[in-house]
């Protein structure tokens, strides 16, 4: 292992090369500052997902971005002509994929070492077959920029250590640059009536995996007020909600199954104040999605609960969460797996919440269609839906007809829509 800066490490990189970036929370912002001083490339692809920044080199003529997981920087790139292509995949499968179609480089950034050499990858744990991978093949190169203010999270032992030898990496960068904070936005009334229509769907005991955004944050924060608790977490995204219902006594793992006694997931973005609470934190640990997302791992948990967000839904109950009019707009990550594990057993349901309608160009729409246009690309098929929530209400759909499951969510609509989706549901549940 040699000890370099990131300007050095730029001049490793051919004209023509391949790189793997750190995904989300973990990308080396430091090396894609200095990667943006370099302007001789002829053709040079570059692997990563949820950009949290834009760079400079992005824009060059001849270098390539592929993504597994659009975020504000992808979608801009795409609006303004840059080459930037989505790859069709949900996180379990990215470790296959990049088995499949190695970068020569592979970059991503760590804590520095501990007293007996090992780097904790820290924030994410989704690409460590693919590091593991590269320290053992002479044709790659992988390196590491290390910074005190990514916290040393821990894996689960022996099977995802969650932690590299330095003496296995190439290069080593030392940096003190911030990973990006995301703090959670004020909940309005809209994020707090749809809480309150999916916390009677939350047992006691219960398992939880909560996704990204406002609505799940605000049914953490009523299971964090509410009476029940004695919950248990195997989430793919740990977030800050989940820190402040364990900060609230609500979290003891012990009635989960499985990985008893400890929460689960496979990467964190959050605040400053989540960091700090996952450094050297035991009760938390990261495992590759191979594992926590797979369906039949996720049926294992004992009253397994999974609360994700949706774009739009049709009355067949085809779930769109991550594109926009066929354009890409985000990623599939483990949408369909929790959708899908988290309703397998007789004791575990899955929640799709979305707001009911969204205005463009001025004018309301409802976001529960009775058809999708043609075109319209799907994340999950209608056989995983089990109960939707929208600020109207919740509709338990598994095991109902065609059409009383459109009936039922034509129900769950604004007001505004309902009826024409009552008359639309007619029509669907008779095809």
């Amino acid at each position: 292992m040699q000890v370099i800066t990131a300007a050095e490490s730029v001049q490793l990189l051919r004209s023509i090369d391949t790189i793997t970036l750190g995904l989300g929370p973990v990308l080396p912002a430091p090396f894609m500052d200095a990667l943006s001083g370099r302007d001789d490339w002829q053709d040079l692809t570059i692997y990563s997902a949820m950009l949290l920044s834009n760079y400079d080199v992005l824009s060059h003529p001849n270098v390539k971005l592929r993504s597994s997981f659009f975020g504000p920087v992808e979608r801009s790139m795409h609006a303004a002509g840059g080459d930037v292509q989505y790859i069709p995949a949900d996180l379990r499968r990215q470790a296959l994929f990049a088995k499949k179609n190695p970068t020569r480089v592979f970059i991503s950034a760590v804590t520095p070492p501990d007293g007996d050499g090992y780097v904790s990858l820290s924030l994410n744990a989704t690409q460590y077959d693919d590091i593991v991978a590269c320290s053992q093949d002479p044709n790659r190169l992988l390196i590491f920029i290390t910074t005190p203010k990514l916290p040393r999270t821990m894996g689960n032992f022996p099977d995802y250590p969650h932690r590299i030898h330095i003496d296995d990496v190439d290069f080593l960068i030392e940096s003190d640059f911030s990973p990006p904070i995301v703090d959670d936005a004020p909940l309005g009334a809209l994020e707090t009536k749809m809480a309150q229509h999916i916390q009677p769907f939350i047992p006691n005991k219960a398992t939880l995996q909560t996704g990204f955004g406002s609505i799940p944050g605000a049914v953490v924060k009523a299971l964090a007020q509410g009476p029940n608790g004695d919950y248990g977490i195997h989430s793919e995204m740990f977030t800050n909600g989940l820190m402040h219902l364990y900060k609230a006594g609500k979290v003891s793992n012990e009635h989960k199954g499985i990985f008893k006694g400890i929460s689960v997931c496979v990467f964190a973005l959050g605040s400053a104040e989540l960091y700090e609470w996952l450094h050297e934190n035991n009760q938390v640990q990261f495992i590759p999605a191979k594992c926590i997302n797979s369906p039949s791992v996720i049926a294992d948990n004992v009253n397994m609960r999974s609360i994700n967000g949706a774009l739009m839904l049709d009355l067949a109950g085809q779930i769109v969460a991550d594109t926009i009019n066929g354009r890409q707009y985000s990623g599939i990550g483990g949408h369909e797996d929790f959708t899908s594990g988290a309703s397998l057993e007789e004791d575990d349901r899955s929640i799709i919440c979305l707001p009911a309608t969204v205005t463009l160009n001025g004018q309301l729409t409802s976001r529960i269609t009775a058809q999708f246009a043609a075109g319209t690309i799907v994340t999950t098929p209608r056989h995983q839906l089990d109960i939707v929530a929208t600020e109207f209400g919740a509709a338990e759909v598994a095991g109902l007809t065609a059409k009383e499951r459109a009936h039922a969510l034509a129900g769950i609509a604004h007001p505004q829509f309902q009826d024409a989706l009552h008359d639309s549901a007619e029509r669907v549940g008779s095809i």
